[in-house]
């Protein structure tokens, strides 16, 4: 994979892998301007809940830019040639947000406290919470579409934005630290079974942790700014 999208680049004439790389880079000028549209947003819908004496539904909020390396291997399992085009066309992760929630609740509230405003987009939804993957994955996945202003044009850029609770962001990290960056090609089917299963017992706690939230609320209602679900 490596050595084609390698191969891609080497074939490119000098004045053509200047002209890629200066559009490359207004391309990923334009993914973080969409990044910072989202990671503001997200910022100012926070602190207004604590301006407000609510509270916050979320955690933390981390962003990147996939690498190019990560892009032209991405390409290449899909069997497409590396482009600006087919960059733009086919990925639709290489601007991403990671919001991390206290509740599953807090899932279904941001979601719809982003998608109320008028300059974002539903481009697509996966929801991975409702319906887990078989490893046991669990989170809300956006791909919306915001304005980028230039100095002389706005341009609709696509950034995925992955909800989830604190929870599922431990299963998740660890997943991927056991997946990717052991030795092995292949998880054993009993593997995966553990690990969904461990994602199930995640789940539970999530739900019970929300549900004592709730409880509380309930008996201390005069401490509902800072309980309030």
């Amino acid at each position: 994979m490596q050595e084609s999208s390698a191969n891609a680049m080497t074939s490119l004439g000098q004045e053509e892998l200047i002209h890629f790389a200066a559009r490359y880079q207004q391309l990923m000028l334009l993914y973080e301007g969409g990044i910072k549209q989202i990671t503001t947003k997200l910022d100012i819908l926070n602190r207004e809940h604590r301006v407000r004496g609510m509270r916050t539904p979320i955690e933390t909020v981390k962003s990147r830019l996939k690498t190019p390396k990560s892009i032209a291997e991405k390409l290449a399992r899909r069997g497409i040639d590396l482009s600006i085009d087919s960059i733009v066309e086919n990925l639709n992760d290489v601007a991403g947000v990671r919001v991390i929630c206290p509740y599953i609740s807090d899932i279904y509230s941001v979601r719809d406290m982003l998608l109320s405003q008028a300059d974002v987009r539903l481009y697509q939804e996966k929801d991975y919470i409702k319906n887990p993957k078989p490893n046991g994955y669990r989170s809300l996945h956006l791909v919306v579409e915001v304005p980028v202003y230039l100095s002389d044009s706005r341009q609709m850029v696509r950034v995925e934005i992955q909800i989830r609770t604190i929870a599922m962001d431990f299963w998740a990290s660890l997943e991927h630290e056991i997946h990717y960056k052991t030795d092995v090609e292949e998880i054993p089917e009993g593997v995966v079974q553990e690990l969904s299963q461990c994602a199930d017992i995640i789940a539970q706690t999530d739900s019970r942790m929300e549900a004592i939230a709730v409880r509380l609320h309930q008996v201390a209602p005069e401490r509902g700014t800072v309980l309030d679900l």
